[in-house]
This record gives C-alpha cells, structure tokens and sequence, in this order.
C-alpha cells in the first residue's frame, strides 16, 4: 500500500511540475542599457542547408524593425566584413564586442544561430522546420541583454480529414516534394522563425525598442 501511495505522489508531482508556469524573462540588463541601434551578424548555420545562413539573416531585420530598433544595413555590413577579410560567419561571431562597436558604432549586436533548417520527405507527407536562436549583447558593456528560440514548421496547418483516402494523400504528398524541389519552401517558414522569435510584444520576447510608440511600456512579464 505504502508503494502505491508513494508511486501516486510522484505522479502528481510530475504533472504539477509538467504545469508549472513559464519562468518569465529578466528584462534588467536590457532595460538598463535600453540600444537604439542593432548589429545583426550573419547567423551560424548548424543545419547541412547551405542556403540557410542567408535565408535567416534576410528575415531578421523586418522584425526587429518593427520591434523599434534601428538595424544597421544587412548588405553595408555584409561589405564591411568582406572588405576586412571575414566571409565566414564563425569567425566574425568570434570578434570581440569592443572590435564589433569599434568598427560600426551600434548599441548592441544580435547572434543569431540556425539550428534547423530543411525538409524531411516522407512516403504519403512530408515537413519543412526551422528552428533558431538569437542573443543580444550590449556592444558597449558586453552585457547579455536577451536571448530567445524559435521554431516553425510547414505541417503545422496540416489538413487530417483526408487521412482515409491514401490515393489522395499520395498525390498531395507528390505535389508537395515537387514544389518544394522548385522552390526553398525553408525560406519562407524562416520568416515565421523570424518573427516568432524577434517580435516585440509577446512572452519573453524581445521589448519595444526607441522608436516605437510601445517604447517603455511593455511589461512582458505578466
């Protein structure tokens, strides 16, 4: 008796656990150092898509922008580095903070890393994911200001109502693997990523930046 009531405890401290609420964001470094302007660097790719770098670091700026940040220019970025010998982004990821605000004058620097990015064919489906991370740094302290995750996958929306008709799910799964050979469906599912994960005004999420009108008075943590 006494192995059931104990087995029957652990149980419920499990689900209780399993429903503990999310452990909200602390916003007080970034609230202190409050940036104006953002560098973003060329993400990290760790996923075998080579297109998957510059797809995420073409959807980045848009959110952030929204967000009320000023984000310096992808491309006279992407120049500045070529012009001083830096292509990979490893090794630009590598630069120290001090180097970085030395040479574009930003308030802060946002890393960005794809973790997942591609599509996984399957016989009668098949499912486009991308997952990343982003942190931001304060280029003038060194300080982490924030960080988050993301992911977005393209069977999100699936359809389930015509799983018993197997010549139709064949031929939807057919049509899927063809178009996505044509185009990088990847990119498209990197912008949900994206903004999933760098949008302003959502739990844990980054803050409003300056030159939005929400500036100061997104309490995220509620």
């Amino acid at each position: 008796m006494n192995r059931i009531i104990a087995f029957t405890v652990m149980i419920c401290a499990l689900m209780l656990a399993g429903c503990a609420a999310p452990v909200p964001y602390d916003y007080t470094e970034l609230k202190k150092s409050k940036p104006k302007s953002i560098l973003v660097l060329p993400p990290i790719n760790e996923s075998p898509d080579i297109n998957a770098g510059p797809s995420m670091l073409t959807q980045i700026t848009q959110p952030l922008s929204e967000a009320g940040y000023y984000v310096l220019p992808v491309a006279v970025v992407d120049e500045t580095f070529k012009q001083n010998g830096l292509t990979e982004s490893t090794d630009i990821h590598a630069l120290s903070t001090a180097k970085l605000q030395q040479i574009f004058g930003a308030d802060a620097v946002m890393y960005v890393k794809v973790v997942e990015y591609g599509t996984s064919y399957m016989v009668i489906s098949s499912d486009t994911r991308v997952t990343a991370t982003a942190t931001l740094v304060d280029l003038r302290s060194g300080a982490l200001l924030w960080s988050g995750k993301a992911s977005a996958s393209s069977s999100e929306d699936n359809n389930h109502n015509n799983s018993n008709n197997l010549i139709a799910m064949l031929i939807t799964a057919a049509v899927k693997q063809i178009s996505s050979t044509i185009r990088d469906e990847g990119h498209t599912i990197a912008g949900i990523t994206s903004n999933r994960m760098l949008s302003a005004g959502h739990f844990n999420g980054i803050l409003y930046g300056p030159r939005s009108p929400l500036y100061g008075k997104d309490d995220l943590k509620s």
